[in-house]
Parts: structure tokens; sequence; C-alpha cells
């Protein structure tokens, strides 16, 4: 079949810039909010991030209520812990999320629990959120998910061993306030698993199957590729490759940090409309059998699987390596196809993370379940530009393992 028509969705409003946290109360006066319920975590606490939001909501009078113990990839026990927790306060008019991914993910869940009750469960996979969520401001502290502006919260199914996402337009946050200022503090690991998790977003959005060839039938949240997510995608590929480097060895460089959370935002306005695909399938099972960030799996997984598209998506692959400032004339464009996942690797070198399966703790005997749960990720895997089969997945996971 081919499919015509794209439609473009994005966060209602973005407020970017070194400072724009002092906009909070420009923004909550909007949503006539009085009482805020505020999910973050830990880290964000002891590094002194709360205080300042804290601060500029208290300046205003704002009641304020902390749910302070969001943990990395949360599992639906946490989901349900933070909702439960939420339901015994006050009433709440606004939920702001602080933080990483997690902490962002959490509080779109809650977000949605809040406005339509039930059990995270009862909206896994795409399309089943019924309408808007409650007001929700995200103000990212790392420069990696894009979760502040993208239609997706992945939460971790423990019972069944696998990471899954909620999928629908109606998660993406009212507002999305980008500060680069609050990322200045955050150490180089989570720099890097972060920043190449973006850079993940970027290349799978932009070298995704064209919209019109995505084999799916009706209303489908991730679209494949258009015209506009290839412009986001191709712009963040250039800011992640020139500043994530430099990011991560010189944590204070604060111009770096606002092109690492512009390069992240506008990868998150990309896959959020023309979706991940094959890292992002494998990572989910991957996540679920260790104990690793999701950006160090998925920007892992990012080489080996641009290596399987080359045949596909040569051309796209052509334009990273001359981003990555690979163009050369003694090469033919499929060397220099190659050489862009090549850079890849090179680049997870530099920034100190792994670059095989093995070192994440996987066993060779994962890698059968892996594939499996991996091509069951229906709108991960219709979105690959190079249809995997289970033969031909396996010989990827073992050159990555």
């Amino acid at each position: 079949m081919t499919r015509n028509v794209w439609e473009y969705f994005s966060t209602q409003n973005i407020v970017f810039g070194n400072g724009s946290i002092h906009n909070l109360d420009k923004l909550l006066k909007r949503f006539e909010a009085k009482n805020v319920f505020l999910i973050t975590d830990q880290g964000i606490v002891q590094a002194g991030i709360l205080k300042k939001v804290k601060e500029q909501l208290a300046l205003h009078n704002y009641e304020v209520v902390v749910y302070d113990q969001a943990v990395p990839e949360p599992p639906i026990s946490s989901v349900m812990e933070a909702f439960e927790f939420a339901k015994s306060q006050m009433e709440t008019d606004v939920i702001i999320g602080l933080g990483g991914g997690s902490s962002i993910d959490l509080a779109k869940v809650v977000a949605l629990l809040m406005e339509h009750g039930g059990h995270p469960r009862d909206y896994f996979e795409e399309g089943n959120v019924p309408g808007p969520v409650a007001p929700l401001i995200a103000i990212p502290t790392t420069a990696g998910t894009g979760s502040e502006v993208t239609s997706v919260a992945v939460v971790n199914d423990t019972e069944n061993n696998i990471k899954v996402g909620i999928s629908d337009n109606y998660l993406r946050p009212a507002v999305a306030l980008l500060d680069p200022e609050l990322t200045v503090g955050l150490p180089p690991y989570v720099t890097a698993c972060s920043g190449i998790d973006a850079l993940s977003h970027a290349i799978e959005s932009y070298t995704a199957k064209d919209f019109k060839h995505i084999d799916a039938e009706g209303t489908i949240l991730f679209q494949g590729a258009f015209p506009i997510t290839d412009a986001l995608a191709e712009k963040a590929i250039e800011l992640i490759v020139n500043n994530l480097t430099i990011a991560v060895q010189q944590g204070s460089n604060i111009e770096a940090r606002g092109n690492m959370m512009l390069g992240s935002l506008l990868a998150g306005l990309a896959f959020s409309n023309a979706g991940n695909a094959l890292a992002h399938a494998a990572a989910y099972p991957i996540g679920g059998l260790v104990n690793s960030p999701h950006g160090e799996v998925t920007g892992l997984l990012m080489a080996y699987v641009m290596r399987y598209n080359v045949a596909t998506s040569k051309d796209k692959m052509v334009k990273i390596a001359k981003i990555f400032d690979l163009d050369r004339d003694d090469k033919t464009t499929t060397e220099l196809a190659y050489a862009a996942a090549d850079a890849v690797l090179n680049l997870l070198e530099e920034i100190g993370l792994p670059t095989k399966l093995s070192q994440l703790g996987i066993k060779e005997a994962n890698l059968e379940e892996i594939a499996d749960k991996s091509l069951s990720i229906e709108r991960l895997i219709r979105n690959n530009p190079r249809v995997p089969r289970k033969d031909s997945l396996m010989k990827l996971l073992k050159e990555a393992y």
C-alpha cells in the first residue's frame, strides 16, 4: 500500500534558552495554576537543581508537593507509587516533570492516570490514550531522550522482563522548558549516555523508511521519514556530532551544553513523528536483561544497525558521513556509507561507552530471545528501512556481541 499523507505533531509550547527557568511563573499563569505536583529524582535533589526550581515557585507563592523518588526506566510499581502519592495530596493543577527522560516519562504516565485512571498496562503500545492528559510542564536536565516533546513514555514491565512504550500524541507535555544551564552539573557518563541516545533518535528518524512505504493500516503514530522530520534530524545529527565529545570532556562548556540540548530537542521532534526503528526495538529486550541506561544500549546498537541498513539507505548514510567530515574523494558511496557507521563506533570510544553487547553483561545465549522480542515490536520494526528477518537480525546481534 502507498500512504499519501503525513501529519506533523509537536508539543504546544517550547521555551528554550539559558535562564529560561525564570519563565516558569508566566507559564503556570497560563494554566491558572496554584497547586503544583513536581516529580523528580534524588540525583536532581543532590545536584541542587530541585532547589533552583522550588525557589522560582516559592517566589510566586505556588503550593508545591514534591515526589523525588523517580528511578531510571521506571518500573510499573514505581509509577503506581507516584500516582497513589499524587492522589493522596492536594488538588493538582499542573504536574512538572523535572530531570532526565525517566522522571519526565514518569510524570507523563502519572498525568495520564490522574486524568483517566486505571493501570499503566491499560495503555501499553500505541494509540490507547483516550484524550488529553493532565497539564504537564517538562523541564529536562539532560540532553538525551527528547521526552519533553515526545509522544512516548517508557516503563519497565518487570514481570515480563521488557521495557514497554506507551505511545500517543496526547502524551506530549503541554510545555517543554529547556534551560541548558540546568545540565552543567551532569556527570560525564550521564552526558555520554544521554547524548548518544539523542544521536540514535536523530539517525533512526533520518534513515527511517519513507512515510509512503510504511506498511500499516489507519492512523499511526510513527509515520516514517517525511520532509520536516528529515530537516530536524539532519540538523540534530550535526549539532550532536559537533558537540557531544566536548560536552562530555568539558562539562562546564555552556555552549556545547546548549547545542546538545538543542540537538536532543530537534531529535525528539523528529523521532516522535517519524519513529525509531531497529536499534530501539532491540534495545527494549536488552534493557530488560541488563541494568544499563537506555542510551548506552541504543548507542551501542546504532552503528551495527547502520551497517545493516546501508543497502537501503545509502544516500542518507553518505550525508551522515559528510556531517562527520568523512567526505573523501577516494571512497565509493558504499564505502562512505559504511564509514558513517564506523564513525559512530569511534564516537562511542571517544566518550567512553562500550561498543560490544558482551561488555554490558549480555550472554550469547540471550541473543535469540533478544531477536524474537525485537521482531515482535511492530511499530518500530516496520520503520526500519531494511525489513529485519530472524536470521539476518541474529547475524547483526552476533556482530554486536
